[in-house]
């Protein structure tokens, strides 16, 4: 029920009002304001603890006296204080003195301006740099950028979230003690660091497209923001054919969104889903790109995976069988990647020819790789194959440490319902 005309609100109202706002700010601008701040100073973890504290005096102060119609212009303001107090705290008089010019130097207007300038995309190409370690450069990109937290950063690169932690802290300090500048490269040092920004974006909309009904807020947001970013990425690099291969297969992924639930909530997967509810206008595009790529003959890990994505679409389309040209696709794809998470697949792909026995061959070569004893789709795939063969035991205890590992409800609930399924 809304307040009646004239009717104050209350205390209580006021608060979780400044808190909706804050954390719809957070949620849209946070890499905003952070490359932002950021770039003047080359102090990425300055940056984000300043920022932090504006938020807390938001949440002190919007209760008391409104919410402001700029709330980004709003803590870009008291985020600049916040760093500045900082500076002339902690640092000899010359060096607080030109930190203080960085940051002024542009944001006055900034903050006057409704939109305050979009720097993400310089800041992810300066998480690239090649001074800062080459395992860390994705993973700070996703953190500062795109707000992930190290647990789901470490998810997404089969590292602990403690040893994710101390890396990116590392990485923080190197980029403000080597001044690494925050700005889109030369074109001749684009290559060197363009694969890095490409996975760091296809992590992050993996993160956000394991929400297929879009009921978590913030990762709709990081699916949309993932799309943004690709989009933005192809239209500063036309002619790279991964960075065309990366939005296609995001959009073939992303065709797919409205199959993957039923009207329940209940989980489809892709061998199962209604093909008429995909988005024919996303798969259409995606063809479009994949084919734009293939003319700038740059084959590569996005323009093969997004191609897989395509072979399935087709398969699932028009009843073909097509599982040979999959597996070449995949043979391909392990070659270039070596990825345990493509030999996984491959191994499903190499079942549907050559049997489940050839195929859980693959997997037990896997077996000892201790990065895959908790990621799940790995114990998913050894218990689907388990059942091929008809061992029945082995893949019930594949399906409950899958189950276990599971963070998605509905498809706990799906593996729980295979796993009943078996006979004895």
């Amino acid at each position: 029920m809304g307040l009646r005309q004239g009717e104050a609100m209350s205390v209580d109202e006021r608060e979780l009002q400044a808190r909706k706002v804050a954390e719809d700010v957070a949620r849209r601008s946070y890499g905003k304001l952070v490359a932002f701040l950021a770039a003047r100073t080359r102090d990425v973890a300055g940056a984000e603890d300043a920022l932090a504290e504006a938020f807390v005096s938001a949440l002190a102060d919007w209760p008391k006296n409104g919410c402001p119609a700029n709330p980004e212009a709003w803590l870009l303001t008291a985020a600049r204080r916040k760093a500045i107090d900082v500076y002339r705290s902690y640092q000899r008089h010359d060096e607080a003195a030109h930190e203080i010019k960085a940051m002024n130097e542009g944001l006055d207007a900034a903050e006057k301006d409704a939109q305050i300038p979009d720097q993400r995309l310089g800041l992810m190409f300066a998480c690239a740099h090649p001074a800062i370690d080459a395992a860390v450069r994705a993973p700070l990109i996703l953190q500062v950028v795109l707000g992930l937290d190290a647990e789901a950063i470490g998810s997404a690169f089969l590292v602990s979230p403690a040893a994710m932690g101390k890396r990116l802290v590392r990485a923080k300090e190197k980029i403000k003690q080597a001044r690494i500048p925050f700005a889109i490269p030369e074109r001749e040092e684009l290559p060197a660091r363009l694969d890095v920004v490409l996975d760091a974006i296809y992590a992050a909309f993996a993160e956000g497209w394991m929400d297929p009904s879009s009921g978590d807020v913030t990762r709709r947001d990081l699916t949309d923001e993932s799309m943004f970013l690709a989009r933005l990425v192809v239209e500063l690099l036309p002619q790279s054919a991964e960075a065309l291969g990366l939005l296609g297969l995001m959009l073939h992924a992303e065709a797919r969104r409205l199959a993957r639930r039923t009207s329940e909530g209940e989980f489809v997967p892709l061998a199962e889903q209604d093909v008429r509810l995909w988005d024919s206008a996303m798969i259409e595009e995606a063809e479009s790109l994949l084919r734009c790529a293939s003319k700038l003959h740059g084959p590569g890990r996005y323009q093969l995976e997004a191609a897989l994505q395509s072979a399935h679409a087709h398969r699932l389309r028009t009843g073909q069988w097509n599982w040979p040209e999959i597996g070449q696709l995949y043979d391909a794809l392990l070659g270039i990647t070596g990825s345990p998470v493509v030999a996984i697949n491959r191994a499903l792909a190499i079942t549907e020819i050559d049997g489940a026995e050839s195929g859980l061959a693959i997997l037990e070569k896997l077996s000892d790789d201790e990065r895959l004893a908790e990621y799940q789709p790995y114990w998913v795939a050894r218990a689907e194959l388990l059942v091929r063969a008809d061992k029945s035991e082995e893949a019930r205890d594949a399906y409950e440490i899958a189950i276990g590992l599971e963070r998605d409800p509905a498809v706990r609930r799906f593996l729980q319902k295979r796993q009943s399924a078996l006979e004895f």
